[in-house]
């Protein structure tokens, strides 16, 4: 007869992995239970009814490019599990209430005088996309709105994008509009540029709407397509950071989006079959100098940096389809020196704080085999990060952050993400 056997076998092993997985996934579930029944409660606390469709939509954060638009280049966008939720039911009259639960917030208006009100920052959002619909042949009447997010707009992290979109799916839902997915992403575009005054949301929109789990979404602004590339990096965290820094504007990013710095750089394109997109800019010094003489230092400087960040994106790219995380770190390193040192949108305490990010691994890591990564990230003039660590250094990231708040006096807060799926009814 053998020996009997000590320990657990591999299949007792394999099993209590199962079941561990298990009720990771129940206890996902349940906590998702929650959510939505907190959005009904919420909803008919306020409107005496219970909501007829929720929609969910993705926060966001953009990891390189998001500066680039205008110029027809690309953008990398994840879409990240911070959920936002629209709740809403029919009135019956033609008015638009709204309530925002978190900030405990209420609005409205009649659907006869569909504008945008200062005073209504947030609603102006739901306002946009009833909006887009009426404009384009689809009659929304009077509806009750109830918005749930345990983030607000102000973080930075496309909170308000993913409120418009939400509202789309549940209006859809709600009124049985027969529109394909691709529709609503042009009547939210719509709603942006006639009701908002916003030209540069494709990007936004791509990725809350066609995201997957394990993806982030790579937007083709001079072809208007999008295609979702898989984020296979393995032991690593993505780190959102609100580092509470007021937002100061060191000049006017809208100065450079003029016809003809497009014109400058388009004689700077040249066809390339072997990258990415077919196209790179001549990095050539002498054929630079000679092109860009002709504008200020200061905007040479700031069309320097929307050309290398062209060949960030191409390198960001490789490195997801390589499974290759040191050259993606590199790229996404240098696209913070390039906002920093050359787009000027950066300041000391975000360049203090991701400087520490690349310095978690310690003397194993170097610029050329970084092993951590950390980019300041928004369109404007922003105060959020997010980083790329390894799991090991994330209790080191935990003390920067008490550093910094000791250092500078602004207590950063921190959200752990992964790339989400887009939105969805619930």
């Amino acid at each position: 007869m053998g020996m009997p056997s000590r320990g657990f076998s591999v299949k007792n092993i394999l099993e209590a992995k199962k079941l561990a997985e298990k009720e990771k996934k129940i206890e996902k579930a349940d906590s998702k239970t929650a959510l939505i029944e907190n959005v009904v409660a919420a909803h008919k606390e306020e409107y005496g009814c219970e909501p007829e469709s929720i929609a969910q939509a993705p926060g966001r954060i953009h990891m390189i490019g998001e500066h680039t638009w205008f110029f027809k280049d690309k953008t990398l966008t994840m879409a990240v599990n911070i959920p936002v939720f629209i709740a809403v039911s029919r009135r019956s009259d033609a008015n638009l209430h709204f309530s925002f639960v978190q900030f405990k917030e209420k609005k409205k208006c009649s659907l006869s005088a569909l504008k945008v009100r200062k005073e209504d920052k947030w609603a102006n959002a739901l306002k946009s996309v009833v909006y887009g619909f009426n404009s384009s042949g689809f009659e929304c009447s009077g509806v009750d709105f109830t918005v749930y997010s345990d983030v607000l707009p102000s973080a930075g992290f496309g909170i308000t994008t993913a409120m418009k979109v939400a509202a789309a799916w549940a209006l859809k839902d709600l009124f049985k509009f027969r529109v394909k997915d691709e529709t609503l992403v042009q009547i939210l575009l719509k709603s942006d540029r006639n009701f908002l005054g916003l030209d540069n949301t494709l990007a936004d929109i791509f990725s809350v709407v066609y995201s997957k789990e394990n993806n982030i979404v790579l937007t083709d602004h001079s072809k208007g397509t999008y295609e979702l590339l898989p984020f296979k990096f393995k032991n690593v965290t993505v780190v959102l950071t609100d580092t509470s820094v007021p937002r100061v504007m060191t000049w006017n990013e809208d100065s450079l989006m003029q016809p003809e710095n497009v014109l400058l750089l388009g004689e700077l394109k040249e066809p390339k079959s072997s990258v990415f997109g077919g196209w790179s800019y001549d990095d050539r010094s002498a054929e630079k100098n000679e092109v860009l003489s002709v504008v200020s230092e200061d905007v040479r400087r700031h069309l320097t940096c929307i050309m290398n960040e062209h060949r960030y994106v191409l390198e960001v790219q490789s490195a997801l389809e390589k499974v290759d995380f040191t050259g993606f770190a590199r790229a996404v390193n240098r696209s913070h020196e390039g906002l920093r040192d050359l787009y000027d949108i950066s300041c000391p305490e975000i360049d203090w704080l991701l400087k520490r990010v690349l310095a978690l691994g310690g003397i194993e890591a170097t610029s050329r085999s970084p092993l951590s990564c950390g980019r300041i990230t928004g369109k404007g003039f922003g105060r959020c990060t997010y980083s790329v660590i390894r799991n090991s250094d994330m209790e080191n990231y935990n003390q920067v952050l008490q550093e910094y708040e000791r250092i500078f006096g602004f207590k950063a807060t921190c959200t752990v993400v992964k790339p989400s799926r887009g939105v969805r009814l619930v």
